[in-house]
């Protein structure tokens, strides 16, 4: 129990953070709340004195009931003037407070280590930053303006109860903690259900992404029904968890308003029994006196009865919509949280020649399962290294290393000599051109993609790169050429995409190059005329290439074999076919008659 008030504190104190920025809407929003509040209690007494201005026959104050009434219009228009100033601060508070948050979220995913990418579905990431900030929103929309109005009407009814009449305001004070508890007891069944309930909406959520994505395959393979079963089975057990947790919430509302219907009921039987014994002149209750306990008065108070009832109502049911936000929250604050790439490093490594040595390395995704143990590797300055073995060997993972994506648990790797964790990682990066076997490209002009990693190039260079990687062709087969936005009803093949990507290295021009699987997207033809621009490109340059057709790299300077993390031959071609190792018998699989 107190880890969970101590949880909810530490989410309350995150939120607050948030909120100090907009002082002065909180500011704004309390004067306003005060003005609605007194606007709300002033009118009742004004309506009350009306009645008793026209009690008795031949005796109405016309004068007095004008006054009276007039004045009492005017509270209710200032109560709304005020209600409607309230709600533009507290709307514009969230809205920006939701802001914030997403912007901070979104920060922190792009800076985010690429294990938690890999570890999170990409559906469940999205919902949280989507979805969960939308139900913080909706809470605070709710509990703002209506918690905290309604906490100052319940403590300004019960000192104006007081002074009207102690006697029926301790009957209401004394009967209003049943409402309290009937809630209290309700809403501490509800926050479980709700963090249940968001948890399993991102599941959907991240279910629904993986099959929109994978459709083809899904289509392909006639797994349209089972992944059907699968999102009813997601969604039932979401409907258990949603329905329990709105059952509940349900519940406290009409349960409270119950309760409070019944002290309504008692403090109007008491009221009526004072005005009758009272008739308007002074009542003695042993040693209780009440004097002036009129019909007007009797309405005031069972109008002050009401407005301090009423907020229980709605606080009870705020407080469902603060768990379900507070749950959100919390998932929020797990992606705001995740720590990002360490960036930090002094060397500075000036002119690259490229020289890069990997030396006793040691890694492993899972600590229980080690993948590279004692890797060792020497790839001179300007080399062509290809990297080939079996699926699962390690070379994918290698790459991960050379990019730093993931840091080496021993060893270490260095480039000219230089230990690459003392490298400013931003910087570091910026001396590889990658091109990946799954192509990026971002919904933005053909032109915005190719020179995405080279922003102040020129339309000229960006043709240039364009022509070298040989899409300049296609791209101006486009409706609007280089100025073609790729949305969804542009249709480009995955080989023209992947062309782009490789444009796009050209442009970035790095002092080192690594591509994975570049070219297994591209036909035969295509990739001839590819491997003439990777040529040329790799001149002078040491680069990385993952290949699974070995006919790709006959020409390279240096093949690693990779097998189970470890690399167990390495040389060129020729030399690894004359030692007829398990490079010779890779080889041959391949081109066997």
């Amino acid at each position: 129990m107190n880890e969970k008030r101590e949880f909810k504190r530490g989410i309350t104190r995150r939120l607050l953070h948030y909120i100090r920025p907009y002082r002065g809407y909180v500011v704004g929003a309390t004067i306003f709340s005060l003005l609605y509040v007194a606007f709300v209690l002033v009118g009742p007494v004004l309506y009350g004195k009306a009645i008793d201005a026209m009690i008795g026959a031949g005796n109405v104050d016309f004068e007095a009931v004008y006054a009276m009434t007039a004045g009492f219009a005017a509270c209710v228009l200032a109560a709304f003037v005020s209600q409607k100033l309230l709600g533009n601060c507290v709307n514009t508070l969230c809205y920006r407070l939701v802001r914030d948050l997403r912007k901070d979220a979104f920060a922190s995913l792009t800076a985010a280590r690429i294990r938690y990418i890999d570890t999170h579905a990409q559906g469940d990431v999205i919902a949280r930053v989507v979805n969960d900030v939308d139900i913080i929103s909706d809470g605070l929309l709710q509990g703002v303006a209506q918690l905290f109005t309604g906490v100052m009407t319940i403590l300004a009814t019960l000192v104006v109860m007081f002074v009207i009449n102690y006697i029926v305001a301790l009957v209401v004070v004394v009967l209003t903690p049943l409402s309290l508890f009937v809630a209290a007891f309700i809403t501490k069944r509800t926050f479980k259900s709700f963090s249940r309930q968001v948890k399993v909406q991102g599941k959907l959520a991240a279910h629904v992404k993986e099959m929109l994505g994978g459709q083809k395959a899904v289509i392909l393979f006639n797994q349209e029904e089972k992944s059907c079963k699968k999102f009813a089975e997601i969604d039932a057990h979401l409907y258990q968890i949603g329905w329990r947790a709105q059952y509940f919430s349900a519940l406290t509302n009409p349960s409270t308003r119950f309760v409070n219907a019944v002290i309504y009921a008692f403090v109007g039987v008491l009221g009526a029994v004072f005005c009758i014994l009272s008739d308007g002149g002074t009542l003695h209750l042993g040693a209780f006196e009440l004097s002036g306990f009129t019909v007007g008065m009797l309405s005031v108070f069972l109008s002050y009865a009401n407005q301090y009832t009423k907020p229980f109502n709605e606080v009870s049911n705020v407080v469902t919509q603060l768990q379900n936000a507070f749950a959100s929250a919390a998932r929020v604050f797990e992606v705001t949280d995740e720590p990002g790439e360490d960036l930090s490093g002094s060397a500075r490594i000036g002119k690259v020649r490229g020289e890069i040595r990997i030396e006793h390395a040691r890694f492993s995704y899972d600590p229980e399962k080690t993948l590279i143990e004692d890797l060792n590797v020497s790839v001179p300055a300007g080399s062509k290294v290809a990297i080939v073995g079996p699926t699962g060997c390690g070379k994918t993972t290698l790459i991960n290393l050379l990019m730093r994506f993931y840091d080496l648990q021993g060893g270490r790797i260095t480039v000219d000599g230089t230990d690459i964790t003392s490298i400013p990682l931003d910087e570091y990066r910026k001396l590889f051109g990658m091109v990946l076997q799954e192509s990026f490209l971002a919904g933005e002009t053909v032109a915005w993609n190719i020179a995405y990693g080279n922003e102040n190039a020129t339309r000229e260079q960006v043709e240039a790169a364009a022509k070298a990687a040989y899409c300049d062709f296609f791209i101006r087969n486009l409706e609007h050429g280089y100025d073609t936005v790729l949305s969804g009803n542009v249709s480009i093949s995955q080989g023209e995409r992947q062309l782009l990507c490789i444009a796009r290295v050209m442009l970035a021009d790095p002092p080192m190059l690594i591509l994975d699987e570049a070219t297994s997207n591209i036909d035969t033809m295509t990739e001839m005329r590819i491997q003439k621009a990777f040529r040329k490109i790799m001149r002078g340059r040491t680069s990385f290439i993952v290949a699974h057709r070995l006919s790709t790299i006959l020409d390279a300077d240096l093949i690693l074999v990779m097998n189970e993390g470890t690399v167990i031959e390495q040389g060129t071609h020729e030399s690894l076919m004359a030692r007829r190792g398990f490079y010779y018998d890779l080889y041959n699989s391949q081109f066997a008659q």
